[in-house]
């Protein structure tokens, strides 16, 4: 089982390769660059995983928390998330709050007039990378964790958000473990489908 995990930014890719195991790498950590141009090169991996910051629509999100999205919604299309309520148990136990929902990608900063119509779709978080990032996983299991660093009431360009990065970054450097878990769980899973499918 191979793992790759894209970041948008150097300083969230450093946060989740600190948090991961020691020993033979389970999984590479690239970092992706801002926006949702780029995608990564996935030859060689068996499930991916999207992290770093984002923005609550939600205002039961508090910075520092995770959303791990069940599905991202982007340019007019739903793309799934795979086995979320597994991932989300493993953040659990490692004492990190995380909650399910779906999540929004953008290709630009969110305002506040616009994070309040945002939040009218159910939608729980947003992002400006993770949709065109799970549409190149090529049927790959996929996830995406977004740590909490903006909240409705508290923007991101504001003094309140400085205090919230630092908290997410924390948040960052503790999922590695879940992640790698995650995606053993998922392999597992697919692996049991493929036999039963079997002759």
């Amino acid at each position: 089982m191979r793992l790759l995990v894209c970041a948008p930014l150097a300083v969230e890719a450093r946060a989740v390769r600190h948090g991961l195991p020691v020993g033979p790498p389970e999984a590479l950590v690239i970092r992706t660059g801002l926006g949702t141009r780029r995608a990564p090169y996935l030859h060689g991996c068996d499930a991916m995983a999207v992290t770093g910051f984002g923005g609550a629509l939600d205002a039961t999100l508090r910075p520092g928390d995770v959303l791990v999205a069940t599905e991202v919604w982007f340019d007019d299309r739903r793309l799934p998330c795979a086995a979320p309520e597994t991932l989300a148990c493993e953040l659990a136990r490692l004492g990190v709050r995380a909650q399910t929902g779906p999540l929004i990608t953008t290709g630009h900063l969110v305002r506040e007039r616009e994070r309040r119509r945002l939040a009218g779709t159910g939608a729980r978080a947003v992002d400006m990378e993770a949709g065109p990032l799970v549409a190149a996983a090529d049927g790959r299991p996929v996830t995406v964790v977004r740590a909490i660093v903006d909240t409705p009431g508290r923007p991101l360009l504001s003094p309140a958000a400085v205090t919230g990065g630092l908290a997410a970054r924390r948040t960052l450097r503790r999922i590695g473990p879940a992640l790698v878990n995650w995606a053993k769980a998922v392999h597992l899973t697919a692996a049991a489908s493929s036999e039963k499918g079997g002759p």
